[in-house]
């Protein structure tokens, strides 16, 4: 949930974003507060690190730019902010060990944009044994299409689905 794909100014953005925010800002601090592990992904990019992202878009996020934060909306101190180069935010960070030493056994994905970053991790925390929720309100992406296949596509066989406020209700519920 960075600038990026917040600000109308910015080539990403994201209309449907800020509709999301309330709902994750709720999330993040049920989660913080019953003692659950909150990990915020802040994507940047260097040519190097870029690969076919480099293709892909005309404009990579950089460290620099003050859109690359994460929104102010969301308190990034209850948890903790993972840099990430690729959509999948396993790939190269140290994502899986910080789950398992935190004894993790199942991730919640939300955020922008649904078919790629958010999509990509789902499969990836799968594969690597996780099993998924996906909050069918708890990601935006640039239309309904490709919002609605992704969640067709995952859940068979890859996550199970609900919505933000009833997961919040589930884990504010649970001793």
């Amino acid at each position: 949930m960075q600038g990026y794909f917040l600000d109308p100014a910015s080539h990403a953005y994201l209309p449907s974003a800020a509709d999301i925010l309330p709902g994750l800002v709720s999330l993040s601090r049920a989660f913080w507060e019953s003692g659950l592990p909150v990990i915020f992904t802040r994507h940047l990019n260097t040519e190097e690190d870029a690969g076919a992202l480099g293709l892909w878009w005309n404009d990579l996020i950089r460290v620099e730019d003050p859109l690359s934060e994460i929104t102010p909306a969301l308190d990034t101190s209850v948890g903790t902010v993972l840099e990430k180069s690729q959509y999948d935010a396993f790939h190269g960070t140290g994502l899986e060990d910080t789950l398992r030493e935190r004894g993790v056994e199942r991730v919640v994905v939300t955020g922008v944009a649904t078919h790629l970053c958010c999509e990509t991790t789902a499969r990836s925390a799968f594969v690597r044994g996780f099993a998924v929720t996906f909050p069918v309100d708890g990601t935006a992406t640039y239309d309904e299409q490709h919002h609605l296949a992704t969640l067709l596509n995952l859940t068979h066989g890859f996550a199970t689905t609900t919505r933000v406020r009833d997961l919040v209700d589930a884990v504010e519920s649970t001793p």
